[in-house]
């Protein structure tokens, strides 16, 4: 039986984005097994994926680390008799892993990330549509020989998770509004986060439609005070940061919105794996570098077009070159509020 190692460490929403196309290349290739490389909070996920896929956790700062953990976990993936390398991440890590896995005659293929395209797409006075990683993601599989047309629509059938399975603490007889939205005001770096003090503006607005519930997603203890604060601060509003055990909770849970509010970042990403519509909010980046949530329309898109400073980088960390992170700013609350209304699910 052919056996494809797939690696993909690291960003959230990178992996995040994997998943489409996993989904697919496995549903449409039955009598392939998958094994997935990845680190163990994506496990719980990979639970929703066909049968023929597995999942080995990459423990990178503890037995995995260094040349030395690599060289360890590359001696498990041998021990799986893997008949090719699908490599979504191609960076030195993977590339060891590839080059050791190669010796003995497995066949590889790597993600052409596509490097001298983004530079140009920045530059560039007019934008246009990039690649989706999608794609990029399929093509490597369709170097290994693979069939994939990525069709993914969702984890869940329609009407979302089975909460009382997956989240048997939660009550939904407690929650009877009509409308569910979902708020996750973080990202990675502060090009991609919209003001927190405007982002209140927009919940406040929200929760002033009494048939509104807002639920605010967040990691760290840091984002976990905001955001308690404003569960405080407002009726309707549930802090879930901190309240569900793992990823596959938390879509669970997004699975039942209808609409998430989120960055460029992991949540536009998670929202996406439930076809639940996020109006995405773009500063420091820009929704035409090919990362949009999977299936997301560019009509939900909150954004200024009328800097010539933005994108200032594809992934959003290089520090605003005028120190206001004005493509953020100048955004007004009533603009992400009207989009969230305009969508009917």
């Amino acid at each position: 039986m052919a056996h494809i190692i797939i690696l993909r460490f690291s960003a959230i929403g990178d992996v995040l984005m994997t998943l489409p196309v996993v989904d697919a290349v496995a549903r449409q290739n039955p009598d392939v097994r998958f094994t997935i490389v990845s680190r163990a909070w994506a496990k719980p996920l990979t639970k929703l994926l066909p049968s023929n896929v597995g999942f080995i956790t990459a423990d990178l700062s503890g037995k995995h680390k260094g040349i030395g953990g690599l060289n360890r976990l590359c001696r498990r993936l041998m021990a799986l008799h893997p008949t090719g390398i699908a490599d979504l991440h191609n960076v030195l890590r993977t590339q060891w892993l590839r080059f050791r896995l190669r010796i003995i005659h497995v066949p590889v293929a790597h993600i052409d990330k596509g490097r001298r395209e983004r530079r140009r797409f920045v530059s560039a006075t007019t934008k246009t549509q990039q690649r989706p990683v999608f794609e990029r993601y399929a093509d490597v599989f369709r170097r290994l020989g693979l069939q994939v047309d990525v069709d993914f629509h969702s984890f869940f059938p329609a009407g979302g998770a089975d909460l009382k399975a997956m989240l048997p603490d939660f009550d939904v007889s407690l929650r009877p509004e009509r409308r569910w939205v979902g708020v996750a005001p973080f990202a990675a770096h502060e090009g991609k986060i919209y003001p927190l003090e405007q982002m209140e503006q927009v919940v406040a607005q929200l929760v002033a439609n009494p048939d509104t519930r807002v639920f605010l997603f967040g990691g760290g203890p840091a984002e976990h005070d905001v955001l308690e604060q404003w569960a405080q601060r407002y009726p309707r509003v549930e802090n879930m940061a901190g309240q569900l055990h793992n990823m596959a909770e938390e879509l669970a849970l997004i699975s039942h919105l209808q609409v998430m509010v989120s960055m460029d970042s992991a949540n536009m990403h998670l929202a996406s794996l439930a076809a639940v519509p996020v109006v995405s909010v773009w500063g420091a980046t820009h929704p035409f570098s090919g990362f949009m949530g999977y299936g997301q329309s560019q009509d939900a898109v909150v954004q200024r077009t009328d800097l010539d400073c933005r994108p200032c980088s594809i992934y959003g960390q290089k520090p605003c070159r005028y120190g206001d992170y004005r493509c953020m700013r100048g955004i007004r609350p009533e603009e992400i509020v009207q989009k969230i209304r305009d969508i009917e699910r």
